[in-house]
């Protein structure tokens, strides 16, 4: 695919061919050659002109150098041959532009571009149709053709601050990540280390647990058999009394 086939919303005129012999030259081809070479004029000059001083044929030359200044011409090679392509001169009519309306919509909608967030397919499509609007304009008048020049550049400019920023930002949140995981696997190994000794831990606690819940079952036994041969030592003593008591009473009756 050639580089002036490529699918483009600005409106261009037809393709010139150039040949390499200046002499062989069609005179628009000249003419594009001759306006190429001319110091470029700045987005910031103001183009005064005259309806006393100024022909229509020299308005006209006015516009188309301006033109090719703010827009450049295409230049690729096919078939051996040099094309040249500049944008066209001709007033936009109203059907042009609700044309170009619903080109956009239909290559946003066909190149998948994306309706909020960064997307470069839908910033190269309404980059397009800003430049197709300062054609137009420029036309119709050099001066605010150069203004919205002017604020074009400053909107990229800016555009280009802001994605400088953002990627200076990815930038050190990489780094970041970079020296986060770098640690990662001394924190990873110190983990794995406290929680083997949680669980060596955790086996002693258990096993001194079971030990005191075995202490404590052999002592309310042994406390068990001490309280059971305690009773039996009080009613073994209670009987021994009452019976001494009766040997007693039965001594005491005799000696009366």
């Amino acid at each position: 695919m050639s580089v002036g086939a490529k699918k483009t919303l600005i409106k261009y005129a037809d393709p010139v061919i150039v040949s390499r012999n200046p002499e062989k030259r069609t005179p628009g081809a000249r003419k594009l050659i001759k306006e190429q070479e001319v110091t470029t004029i700045s987005p910031s000059m103001v183009v005064k002109t005259g309806p006393d001083s100024v022909s229509h044929t020299e308005g006209s030359q006015t516009v188309e150098e301006t033109l090719n200044t703010i827009l450049s011409p295409k230049q690729w090679m096919e078939d051996g041959q040099m094309f040249i392509q500049q944008v066209s001169t001709v007033p936009a009519t109203r059907h042009e532009v609700d044309e170009v309306s619903k080109e956009l919509t239909e290559l946003c909608k066909n190149r998948q571009a994306r309706e909020q967030g960064i997307c470069p397919i839908r910033r190269e499509l309404y980059s397009d149709v800003f430049d197709e609007l300062i054609r137009q304009i420029t036309i119709d008048g050099v001066e605010r053709g150069l203004l919205l020049l002017r604020i074009r550049d400053e909107i990229n400019m800016t555009f280009k601050a802001y994605q400088t920023l953002y990627e200076s930002s990815v930038a050190f949140g990489t780094r970041k990540a970079i020296i986060a995981d770098s640690g990662k696997v001394e924190y990873d190994s110190a983990i794995s280390q406290l929680e083997l000794e949680k669980r060596e831990l955790e086996r002693q606690f258990n096993e001194l647990k079971s030990e005191c819940e075995s202490i404590e079952r052999r002592e309310q036994e042994r406390r068990g058999v001490d309280e059971k041969k305690r009773q039996e030592e009080i009613q073994f003593l209670k009987r021994t009394n009452q019976q001494l008591k009766q040997q007693v009473d039965g001594i005491s009756n005799k000696t009366k």
